[in-house]
């Protein structure tokens, strides 16, 4: 036999040493299992915390009037704004892009577009065909089609129950304290209600309905366009933002699953307005020219003590109706036209529709 092959006997204790050594390594092989294990559970755990409350914050911002296909939207500062209308949603393509604000848009969180809110704002949207509204935080621009209002993130629709058809009638309303609060996160202030001069407030100056009630149509000599239905561009004059009654606990910040609420809303009509006039007749002859197209109807209404008629259009049993019908009213060369909702029972009508 080799005496390679020859090897004395070994100690029990060496041999104890090598059993106590694998049982140590062991030990460590499955604490170091379970330490991994923690670990991906921590990381499950965190994943979902952020998938149920994101916090992205982008910058707060107003912006310069601006003009896009022909039609001028001037942002401002609004608290009384209210509109019906249409809404529409956008997702795939622009997810994971920047928004207005700087933010990166994710359609699967709840957020939206608007032309002329401070970004970001914080607006209740309603939809009036199945009563179900939510909370959405305002952080981009948009839409830009004469027909929409609104523009929501995919998740936002399909929370309003309206992904699939595309588009819904819709009210949209700021929630003033919550866009309070929203805009100090925005600018990294603190909660802490400020106070407004009396001055402060006279120079500050709610965005015009242009979007809503404004029309191309020139009025006859002798009877001007109040300002509310003047299309051309305006240098609005805003002093510095001043939040005065922030809330605390509300959805300023991007959420993925916001709660929603589900009531009766009233009946409601899709129209196309094609025009507003301060003069009966020059509204008598529009209707005249357009009551081929669909069935058509004066309307009047008080702006600021004087008395407009408004030509409309419909109603249109859907949105792509309206749609079709927006366009033929657009080649007339009323350029003022828009697609507008219109509730029942609202009582007496305003600008912004019901």
């Amino acid at each position: 036999m080799p005496k390679s092959a020859l090897s004395p006997a070994r100690p029990w204790w060496r041999l104890g040493c090598q059993v106590t050594g694998i049982a140590t390594m062991l030990v460590m092989l499955a604490g170091c299992a379970e330490t991994q294990l923690a670990v991906h559970g921590v990381k499950r755990i965190g994943a979902q915390n952020q998938t149920s409350a994101p916090t992205q914050i982008g910058a707060y911002k107003i912006g310069k009037p601006y003009e896009i296909g022909g039609q001028w939207y001037y942002p401002a500062v609004d608290y009384e704004y209210r509109e019906t209308g249409i809404a529409s949603w956008y997702g795939p393509k622009f997810h994971g892009k920047y928004t207005a604000n700087g933010e990166i848009f994710d359609q699967n969180e709840v957020s939206a577009a608007h032309r002329t809110l401070p970004l970001p704002s914080i607006v209740r949207v309603t939809n009036l065909e199945n009563g179900r509204s939510l909370k959405v935080r305002v952080n981009d621009r948009g839409p830009f089609a004469r027909s929409r209002i609104i523009d929501m993130s995919r998740k936002a629709a399909q929370l309003l129950g309206f992904e699939k058809q595309g588009t819904a009638k819709v009210m949209v309303e700021v929630l003033e304290a919550e866009s309070q609060q929203a805009a100090l996160i925005a600018q990294g202030k603190s909660a802490t209600p400020t106070t407004v001069t009396a001055a402060e407030k006279s120079t500050v100056t709610a965005a015009p309905r242009a979007s809503v009630e404004t029309v191309s149509l020139d009025a006859p000599q002798g009877n001007p366009t109040p300002k509310d239905f003047n299309d051309s561009p305006q240098t609005t004059k805003r002093a510095k933002y001043h939040p005065v009654s922030p809330a605390n606990d509300v959805a300023v910040t991007a959420q993925a699953n916001p709660e929603v609420n589900i009531a009766a809303v009233p009946p409601s009509a899709i129209y196309v307005q094609a025009g507003a006039f301060s003069v009966y007749d020059n509204a008598l002859n529009l209707r005249n020219r357009l009551f081929n197209l669909a069935p058509t109807k004066i309307e009047p209404i008080d702006v600021k003590g004087t008395t407009f008629y408004r030509v409309r259009l419909g109603p249109m049993a859907t949105v792509p109706e309206a749609d079709v019908l927006l366009d033929r009213v657009l080649a007339t060369g009323q350029t003022g036209a828009r697609v507008i909702v219109e509730c029942a029972g609202a009582g007496e009508m305003t600008a912004a529709g019901c």
